[in-house]
């Protein structure tokens, strides 16, 4: 009998990681959908901010190790599930200690106790549910992680659309439901690992054989003290201004800008596929520093053919359908501005997260973790400190200045993430070589999402990108056709 062991390949793994993301994005935009008519603008406000600020709280429990996980885990698939295993033991001795701490800092506070509970077990959840969807992924098996995802966000969204034709207005329930359909989908990726990486292994070995850093628990939490570090400030890049915009205007606000980030952060699941699909990839070519850097000079192609198409597609959805479905109040100006106007600013960032993905990820993937650990601390700081500055600003002047300036300050902080990401993963030499691609790519997207947002002729500029993707085709040719050497294993 012959068993055939899948290995990770970024162009097959970023293609079912990403479609996968489209339908959970369609799903969660309809899941916004039935939020927005079904509670109040204040309700809705005050769930994002439950759920946002345990999913930043809890992410420190994460501790970094499934993206060991993923960088390792390729060079020796038989030790995947035991790895797994390992990082849950990690995790749920941090949990035991932190978790009760939090959630009692919020009984005691006495602010909507039962929302603020249940958003904390929502993000133990789905913090649970990252070392399965890692093994998944390390395995070769992106396809299946991308079902758990699909099924999670279906759930939810059928959860949602329940109680809105129930007529039920109260935030608990549809906080209630979340959790019902976090918890489905953690349950079918460990269902999922334990199929694929235990029971149809011919051959199980230790987690230790993963590297030397795995050999005792000490090394390995100080290897993964980076990432843990990083993800447990790495929300706050995309918080921080609706954290802000809560401090300086109110919760009405945020919802408004919430929507707005709606198909913003739906965009923002392309590059991170790239990035989940990418990091195996490079974790195991890491040692070889032409195909490591072979690996990112493709991705950095697809990258660039990927703007010009996210930029049209983007203000499509936002101009054709976002003000159909949400209330008219997000639009017409009564609460400050217009979440289509401010989705356009925001667009500006997605272009150059995308286009941070090779450094970013091979910072991840490299040698130097705390190189990573460094760029993430100086983006969420200059976050901080610039969506202060501006979000403040604006709000002296009026209500739509200071959601302006949280849209700047968000794509101010991708600025800082593409160029210093370029700066610490020493890729300046790859920057030059492409120099006039880079210079008039920047200058095009500037001018095209300044041009969408006021809604002029000059959101035309941005045509001219498209010229960039034979480049990104050829690229993804061949990175659809470059995987890790298949590894056969024969068994009687």
């Amino acid at each position: 009998m012959q068993h055939t062991s899948r290995r990770p390949s970024f162009g097959r793994d970023s293609v079912w990681l990403s479609a996968a993301d489209v339908i959970a994005v369609f799903l969660a935009l309809v899941g916004q959908l039935l939020l927005a008519r079904a509670l109040l603008a204040e309700s809705y406000g005050l769930l994002i901010i439950a759920l946002d600020l345990f999913a930043t709280l809890f992410l420190l429990l994460d501790l970094g190790l499934p993206t060991l996980l993923a960088r390792d885990g390729p060079r020796k698939p038989s030790s995947i599930w035991s790895g797994m295993m390992q990082i849950y033991r990690l995790q749920i001795f941090a949990a035991l200690i932190f978790a009760p701490l939090a959630c009692g800092l919020v009984v005691y506070l006495g602010v909507h106790d039962s929302l603020m509970l249940l958003a904390a077990v929502i993000a133990l959840v789905h913090i649970a549910s990252y070392a399965p969807r890692t093994a998944l992924r390390a395995s070769g098996d992106a396809r299946f992680e991308s079902i758990t995802k699909v099924v999670e966000r279906g759930i939810t969204t059928a959860g949602y659309g329940f109680l809105y034709v129930t007529s039920s207005t109260d935030v608990v329930w549809y906080a209630l439901v979340f959790l019902i359909g976090a918890c489905a989908g953690c349950m079918l990726a460990l269902w999922g690992a334990y199929r694929i990486c235990n029971t149809n292994q011919v051959e199980k070995t230790d987690f230790k054989e993963l590297g030397p850093i795995w050999v005792n628990k000490k090394s390995l939490l100080i290897a993964a003290l980076p990432f843990a570090i990083t993800l447990g400030v790495l929300p706050y890049v995309i918080r921080i201004e609706k954290f802000i915009l809560s401090v300086e205007i109110g919760l009405e606000e945020v919802a408004l800008f919430h929507v707005a980030q709606l198909a913003w952060l739906a965009g923002l699941l392309i590059p991170q596929a790239m990035r989940a699909a990418l990091l195996p990839v490079l974790g195991a070519s890491r040692e070889d520093v032409q195909l490591f850097n072979g690996h990112l000079n493709r991705v950095e192609s697809i990258a660039f053919g990927l703007v010009p198409i996210g930029l049209v597609s983007g203000a499509g959805i936002v101009i054709l359908l976002l003000p159909l479905t949400f209330p008219t109040e997000y639009f017409d100006g009564s609460l400050g501005a217009s979440a289509q106007d401010i989705f356009m600013l925001l667009l500006a960032g997605w272009a150059m997260t995308v286009l941070s993905v090779p450094s970013y990820t091979s910072l991840q993937a490299g040698n130097q973790p705390w190189r990573f650990t460094g760029l993430i601390a100086l983006v969420v700081v200059m976050a901080t400190l610039i969506g202060w500055f501006l979000i403040s600003w604006g709000a002296d002047r009026s209500v739509g200045t200071a959601l302006e300036m949280a849209a700047y300050a968000s794509v101010a902080s991708t600025a800082i993430m593409l160029f210093a990401g370029i700066g610490l993963s020493r890729r300046w030499n790859e920057f030059k070589a492409r120099g006039l691609q880079w210079t008039s790519t920047l200058l095009l997207v500037f001018v095209t999402c300044f041009g969408l947002s006021e809604r002029s002729w000059w959101a035309l500029s941005g045509l001219p990108l498209f010229i960039l993707l034979p480049q990104a085709l050829e690229a993804m040719q061949t990175t659809v056709g470059s995987q890790l050497p298949e590894k056969t294993l024969e068994a009687e």
